[in-house]
């Protein structure tokens, strides 16, 4: 008997012990950060995709200007570079980074081992994305991923362990969610979370969901200026992701964000009911124009026919989350007609009125809010609720934003062009953000169970639609 109690004491103390242990080693690496300048050291990985450098586009007082480059020998990390090296140059505010570089093959492993920073940030090649995250946070050092963080549905238990050793070692990691930084979504959203306004979230039909987001991009486009040169394996689905799991991902987080806001979510409010992929053809000519090279690199031949390069970059996905049915569609075309870019279509559908972002011809190509009524609200009773909702609320958050009434049931929100910063200024404010996390030596705890739900439903979707 007394053995007995001598080993369950025993196995209590050594479970203490351990949690102890991980409290500490996770209560060590959360008090690195206070706030104090350079104190935030950054490790550029594998910087394939102009993202990294737009991470870099501005200085930050709390992050040390020399950024520690690892990477594979090529255009990828002489391009991410230049640009860099742009921002340093320029006559308007310029920056003052200092580059210290090491490629070579074995470029991950020399970072880890050499371990000059504290911060990885990681936007390219995302064939091996998620190997890189996983290692990287297994060695206590906090990542910034671009998306996507996975790509196939077979490493995503891989991306659930990483978030879980971050957790344990005390790690932040955290995808750049740039969207939710753009002002119409923000205004969408805020007026959603108004009853009086908006109602409530109508459930919608697989034909007329609750809410619909799509997002149409364009192979060659201008970055910072400059015509935005893609590196080959862009091109191979297996390196880049499928649209459904690459720009679906921003998609799939801002309905999440915006539908079910600060609730944490779990994989089992997710039900995909259909989803499907399909490809923009490219030329030689089309792809030597963003690429610069002459032809198609072997690893694409099996997706090349009659000379046609056949890209599966366009997706969408029909779903439900907690009950309500929402779509994401993805589209690639491979340029823009003159004069215009990407554009956002989105629209929640409340009781009492629809919140619509439109960025078509008619908004000159540039995100533009309405709000369309519902035919059988009180229209008088409405208005006054809007108005008062935008003078009084909206305008405490936004000074300057105003209503323009369009007919009796459709209003457009005006918006001042001081917050209309653009795409490439939100990776600075998401950056702003992080670097706020790390002082706080956590995420809101919404976040990261409710990434894995977003990593979830878009492996599960390009699941769905590889089969059907």
């Amino acid at each position: 008997m007394n053995y007995k109690i001598i080993l369950i004491l025993t196995l209590v103390v050594m479970i203490a012990a351990c949690n102890n242990s991980s409290k500490n080693r996770s209560e060590a690496n959360l008090a690195k950060f206070t706030g104090t300048k350079c104190e935030v050291k950054i490790m550029t990985l594998d910087p394939g995709h102009f993202h990294a450098a737009l991470v870099q586009k501005e200085m930050y007082e709390q992050v040390d200007p020399t950024v520690y480059v690892y990477a594979p020998e090529g255009d990828d990390v002489k391009g991410h570079l230049e640009r860099i090296e742009g921002y340093n140059i320029r006559t308007e505010n310029p920056t003052s980074w200092t580059e210290e570089v090491y490629t070579g093959p074995d470029f991950f492993e020399k970072m880890i081992s050499e371990k000059p920073g504290n911060v990885m940030v990681t936007a390219g090649n995302n064939a091996k994305k998620t190997d890189y995250i996983l290692e990287t946070i297994k060695h206590g050092i906090n990542v910034l991923a671009d998306k996507p963080m996975v790509i196939v549905p077979e490493k995503f238990p891989e991306l659930e362990d990483a978030f879980k050793i971050a957790e344990e070692n005390g790690s932040l990691l955290y995808d750049i969610m740039t969207e939710r930084y753009e002002v119409t979504t923000i205004l969408q959203k805020k007026l959603s979370e108004m009853p009086e306004v908006f109602g409530t979230l109508q459930s919608g039909t697989p034909e007329d969901p609750a809410i619909t987001k799509e997002s149409v991009h364009h192979l060659f486009k201008y970055v910072s200026g400059n015509p935005l040169k893609r590196p080959e394996w862009f091109f191979d689905v297996n390196q880049q992701g499928e649209g459904i799991a690459d720009v679906g991902t921003h998609l799939v987080d801002l309905i999440q964000w915006e539908a079910f806001s600060e609730v944490i979510l779990s994989k089992n409010d997710v039900e995909i009911i259909s989803a499907q992929k399909w490809a923009t053809p490219l030329t030689p000519e089309m792809f030597e124009k963003v690429t610069g090279l002459e032809k198609f690199p072997d690893y694409l031949t099996e997706n090349v026919q009659d000379g046609v390069l056949n890209y599966y970059c366009n997706g969408e996905i029909n779903y439900k989350l907690k009950g309500i049915h929402a779509k994401v569609s993805v589209i690639w075309n491979f340029e823009a007609p003159e004069g215009t870019g990407d554009t956002h279509y989105s629209v929640m559908r409340g009781t009492k009125c629809n919140l619509i972002i439109k960025q078509g011809e008619d908004e000159g190509y540039t995100p533009k809010l309405y709000i369309r009524a519902e035919k059988d609200v009180d229209k008088e009773a409405f208005k006054t609720a809007l108005i008062k909702a935008v003078t009084e609320d909206i305008n405490t958050l936004y000074p300057g934003v105003s209503l323009v009434e369009q007919d009796g049931d459709l209003w457009t929100v005006e918006i001042p062009e001081m917050y209309k910063v653009g795409h490439e200024a939100h990776f600075g404010q998401v950056t702003e953000r992080y670097l706020q996390y790390l002082i706080d030596g956590k995420l809101p705890d919404w976040e990261v169970p409710n990434m894995i739900v977003k990593y979830y439903t878009t492996t599960e979707a390009l699941k769905k639609a590889t089969i059907e």
